[in-house]
């Protein structure tokens, strides 16, 4: 009987020996690429049970190329990577990894939040530059026990940044349609719908996942709805943000500051006002990252893919479309 393939399409840890650990516990064979074309992807899962996806492309012809009733994990939370109807379609389960470094991602958005509203990224631009500006040459700073942030998305980040906003005694709202709202009240959460939160909020910070529903969700319309001076925050999905409209909407002043862990597409170019403005904080998709969260990631993923090899339930599926059938 031939042994069940694994196959990492792609990765950016330092080692692959929980994947390895992962094949050799469910007797598979074990093969890694780097990939990052269709073609490649294609190519490199053809005939594998198990798929452990980064960033690689997941199309319909890379399902195609899997096993029969093949799995296909993702490294991280976000599979925006991968055709889900395709995959349901083709009988191919998807599975993520939705807790490894939700602590992590809220340091990020926290650290990335109170430096927006101390304006500390124009206060270094100032005095790179040799000035030496005075407290209140910035102003207005409000202070973070009369600022309110609304949350978009209140899961684990959501809740988690939530519980480290608290002891500024900071208000916090929260806008999610799919939220238990006695939970959002027990975490110190005002449940709000969108347009309310949008025109209340300071400072804004983001915790959608990448949908339809969610693709430019903060564009000119909603940016317009909140207070002059307000701020942005995103460590979700770079889909959630029109680039093109925050910064016409700094530029104009009506955006106080924005900072982004992910962007639309790619890194800016050199000249974009993300890279040029005084107000704008950039990381390269980095929220997530901790030795530990890291492990943890890569840990989790491998153990997911044991478990589809060894046919046992899987910790994490994703819920799939209904496929589509001819009539």
């Amino acid at each position: 009987m031939t042994a069940p393939l694994l196959v990492v399409t792609d990765m950016t840890f330092p080692d692959d020996a929980a994947e390895r650990g992962a094949a050799r516990a469910a007797g598979a064979d074990y093969r890694r690429y780097d990939c990052t074309t269709e073609e490649e992807t294609a190519a490199a899962v053809r005939g594998a049970a198990v798929a452990l996806v980064n960033f690689a492309p997941v199309t319909d012809r890379v399902l195609a190329a899997l096993a029969p009733g093949a799995t296909v994990v993702r490294y991280g939370i976000g599979v925006d990577n991968i055709d889900l109807a395709a995959a349901a379609g083709r009988g191919v389960r998807i599975a993520n990894v939705t807790d490894y470094g939700s602590d992590t991602v809220a340091d990020h958005a926290a650290a990335l939040l109170l430096a927006l509203l101390r304006k500390l990224p124009q206060h270094r631009a100032m005095i790179a530059a040799g000035e030496w500006p005075a407290p209140s040459d910035l102003a207005p700073v409000r202070a973070l026990r009369d600022t309110t942030v609304g949350l978009v998305g209140t899961g684990r980040i959501g809740r988690a940044l939530a519980a480290r906003l608290a002891p500024f005694g900071t208000r916090v709202l929260g806008y999610d349609p799919y939220a238990d709202q006695d939970r959002l009240t027990a975490a110190g959460i005002v449940p709000s719908g969108l347009r309310d939160l949008l025109a209340a909020s300071h400072a804004v910070s983001l915790h959608a996942p990448a949908t339809a529903d969610t693709h430019h969700l903060i564009g000119r319309e909603s940016l317009a709805l909140m207070p002059r001076g307000a701020v942005l925050v995103n460590t979700a999905r770079g889909s959630l943000v029109d680039t093109a409209a925050v910064v016409e909407a700094l530029r104009e002043g009506r955006l106080g500051g924005v900072a982004l862990d992910v962007v639309e597409e790619g890194p800016p170019a050199p000249d974009d006002g993300l890279r040029t403005l005084p107000n704008v904080i950039l990381t390269p998709h980095a929220a997530f990252y901790s030795e530990g969260s890291v492990h943890r990631l890569q840990q989790l993923a491998a153990d997911e893919a044991r478990r589809a090899l060894l046919g046992e339930p899987l910790r994490s599926p994703v819920p799939l479309p209904e496929p589509h059938r001819e009539s």
